[in-house]
């Protein structure tokens, strides 16, 4: 078809085509297992040669809606329970597509007001979601990652400074090991921000008491009184089964000994929004960045972090100062974004945000808040009236870590049992939920995040799991 200026007459008719199919896949979704094994082979069709002079634009849209409405993981439905994912609202999803469609450069004042006044104003309305103070810094990343990786950017630079060291302008050497102190509830997202900032995945001393990794406070007391200017991270939400590590009083030992506290909220954070889960992440407001997930918790399209900082000028000392000419230097007036986070060219994903927030407000979130947590009390009293799964610890949160313990099958066979239920559930397809290990235990770990999840979706996830546990044990 050659130069897409031929095809300009057909951007309006693509889009409207997207639009046609978005309505009756959102209409299916509910319904639709999770992975359909059946459609699996459509995905061979998106492989072959460079196309010499393309099928032109009509065609390669409806092809790509033809395999991905059948083929792809539907994650953005009710029950995809694996990792932590949550969907994207109907506000949110339709701001994404305006996003798409202004693809706004979102990094400079100068080649988006639009997106910046957005972010500017979203990052204002997270703080207030969470309680933090309005005098915090903020910025927009791709993921909780990235947000870890701004936060403990920051920190670095802020501990070489304390050893008389710029260390965004020269590097580390030269420099001793930056102390880094937390739980055992510390996350792999933590660990690679670490092992990009040149500090080491491994170097990370966890300070625990037991064995499913809860913090040994009078240890990390101990630990920052002889360590120097140190690093602490704080976990607000642990992956395997949803507990916390005490923020509020890791925030007392960060303020005596002089120490930075990172709080890595990639989702715990959001149980800021409910007086009945608020306590969990008391203290938050006293750390010096925090990083937390748009597309978990929020429920907005995927690439969507965030990060706060108590001094926002250090967002600038980290990440600022190019001595490019060809770019705007930095203004006290006009934010540029791209000179507080990691990323140069950055998407509006800004938008996504405004929407469901402007949609659903304070009162529409903490209601999803507390519909999940209630989903998953729900999910560990099954489990519990259940006489062959076994609760491996309270459900606090959404996250609910059980497995599959028939009577009859011995101890030493039930990792293995297990193992292959993860396997089998996801070749199902009806539910996905996948396995992790806690306190040296094999066990599945559903997350209740998605918008659309309901009672029906939860029970039938329960359902599945003893169905496939009884077939493969031989009950």
């Amino acid at each position: 078809m050659g130069d897409p200026l031929i095809s300009r007459e057909d951007a309006a008719e693509a889009l409207g085509m997207v639009a046609r199919a978005a309505g009756r896949y959102l209409d299916a979704l509910p319904h639709l297992p999770v992975r359909d094994l059946s459609q699996a082979h459509l995905v061979k069709e998106l492989d072959g040669p460079l196309p010499e002079d393309g099928d032109g634009t009509l065609t390669a849209v409806a092809d790509l809606l033809r395999i991905g409405t059948r083929a792809a993981t539907h994650s953005s439905g009710p029950r995809f329970f694996h990792f932590v994912v949550g969907g994207s609202t109907p506000a949110a999803q339709a701001g994404d597509w305006v996003t798409s469609l202004l693809d706004q450069a979102a990094g400079l004042w100068l080649t988006s007001p639009l997106a910046t006044q957005a972010e500017t104003t979203v990052l204002r309305w997270l703080k207030e979601l969470f309680g933090l103070p309005p005098g915090y810094g903020g910025v927009l990343t791709p993921s909780a990652t990235f947000a870890n990786l701004t936060g403990l950017a920051c920190a670095r630079q802020w501990w070489a400074a304390r050893h008389g060291a710029d260390v965004t302008a020269d590097g580390l050497v030269g420099l001793p090991r930056m102390p880094v102190l937390s739980s055992g509830y510390v996350h792999a997202s933590s660990r690679k921000a670490l092992q990009l900032l040149g500090l080491g995945r491994d170097h990370v001393r966890t300070l625990t008491r037991d064995d499913a990794g809860r913090l040994d406070l009078a240890a990390l007391d101990r630990e920052l009184a002889v360590s120097g200017p140190a690093v602490v991270i704080a976990n607000a939400g642990e992956v395997n089964a949803g507990d916390f590590d005490p923020v509020d009083e890791m925030a007392d030992l960060a303020a005596a000994h002089g120490a930075w506290l990172h709080v890595d909220g990639a989702f715990g954070l959001f149980a800021a929004l409910s007086p009945r889960t608020s306590h969990l992440v008391r203290g938050i407001e006293r750390a010096d960045s925090l990083a937390a997930d748009g597309h978990k918790w929020l429920n907005v399209p995927y690439e969507s972090g965030f990060a706060f900082v108590k001094d926002p000028s250090a967002l600038g000392r980290a990440f600022g100062g190019w001595n490019a000419p060809y770019l705007p230097e930095p203004d006290d007036e006009l934010v540029n974004y791209n000179n507080l986070g990691p990323e140069s060219s950055r998407r509006a994903r800004a938008l996504p945000i405004w929407t469901t927030l402007r949609a659903y407000g304070r009162t529409g979130h903490q209601a999803m808040v507390e519909r999940h947590r209630d989903l998953a009390v729900r999910l560990g009293d099954v489990v519990e009236r259940s006489d062959d799964l076994e609760l491996l610890a309270p459900a606090t949160l959404f996250v609910v870590c059980f497995r599959y313990r028939p009577p009859g099958v011995p101890e030493d066979r039930l990792d293995e049992l297990n193992r292959r239920l993860g396997e089998e559930l996801l070749a199902d397809g009806r539910v996905y939920v996948g396995t992790t290990v806690y306190r040296g235990r094999v066990a599945l770990r559903p997350a209740i995040v998605n918008w659309r999840t309901t009672t029906e979706d939860v029970d039938l996830l329960a359902s599945v799991v003893r169905e496939i546990g009884a077939r493969l044990s031989g009950r």
